[in-house]
């Protein structure tokens, strides 16, 4: 009996040793290093991707808070399993990697992390820990063709949205397209103004604020979700008619100088606080609807 017992209470430990998990995660580094300075150098840089240190730093976090525990439950999974995650995501890295396709490098960068938290852990631990491995998910940037494609209808819209609002109150204002028309100027509805930028950006911040506040489930992570991308989209129309009545009435200089940085982070910061107080007020809201029910 014994034997057995040393084994059981062994069986979570994991080998931090050179022999054991630290040569994985140098391994890891090394892949990694390269694929955070090219993100840095592409997508953290413009607003699309602006989330990315956050969600890089606050999923580490969040990994690093469950690692007594991870310890603890530890099953290791299969290694012929591991081993073939392993091999495929390398091969998706390195050909992203050599075609400067950062979409498939960071996808192929996120596969081995994945492998590697499987063969040291085990699928049980996958699934407890969905949350946090979901989250970093964010750090992969879209594949441009797809931001394009659903970039543009965002961008009429929003363009359709606000002069169809700004004409009810009897401004000299159109629209073509994702172009306006304002007195003598003429706007153009970039994709930072489409809303999808907002989006993304939102989601991760605002699932990390509903993992980290409330515990919440999944499902109600969805709702909250759903609701995150008319905030998006909203805001952004604001943010557009804000940036009109700012050329409408002080001109395009002052439009597109310092007052264009500052809406658009004033909006965003708006936009996060909108989601916060509709969680609050959802939760303040349940335990009458619960006793209605």
């Amino acid at each position: 009996m014994k034997p057995d017992t040393a084994h059981a209470s062994g069986a979570g430990q994991i080998d931090f040793s050179l022999g054991g998990t630290l040569p994985l995660i140098l391994g890891l580094a090394v892949l990694a290093i390269p694929t955070f300075i090219t993100l840095a150098g592409q997508s953290w840089s413009q607003e699309a991707g602006a989330h990315g240190p956050i969600v890089l730093t606050t999923g580490a976090w969040l990994l690093w808070r469950q690692l007594p525990s991870l310890r603890r439950s530890a099953a290791p999974g299969r290694p012929l399993s591991a081993l073939a995650g392993l091999i495929v995501a390398l091969v998706v890295y390195v050909f992203g990697r050599a075609y400067d396709f950062i979409t498939l490098e960071a996808l192929g960068l996120y596969g081995v992390g994945l492998a590697i938290f499987y063969a040291q852990f085990g699928a049980r631990l996958i699934a407890r820990n969905w949350f946090p491995l979901l989250y970093l998910g964010f750090l992969i940037p879209p594949p441009a063709y797809l931001l394009d494609s659903a970039t543009l209808p965002l961008k009429q819209f929003v363009s359709f949205a606000a002069t169809s609002s700004l004409k009810l109150f009897g401004l000299p204002i159109g629209s073509q397209g994702v172009t306006i028309f304002v007195a003598q100027y003429q706007l153009l509805v970039e994709d930072a103004c489409s809303g999808l930028n907002s989006i993304i950006g939102l989601l991760a911040i605002g699932l990390f604020y509903i993992y980290l506040r409330r515990s919440a489930s999944w499902t109600y992570a969805l709702f909250l979700a759903a609701l995150m991308v008319p905030i998006a989209i909203v805001v952004n129309i604001l943010r557009v008619l804000i940036l009109i009545l700012l050329t409408y009435f002080y001109g395009d200089a002052a439009a597109q100088g310092f007052l264009h940085s500052i809406a658009s982070i004033f909006m965003f910061g708006a936009s996060v606080l909108l989601v916060f107080g509709i969680d609050s007020l959802v939760h303040i809201l349940r335990p009458p609807l619960k006793g209605a029910t």
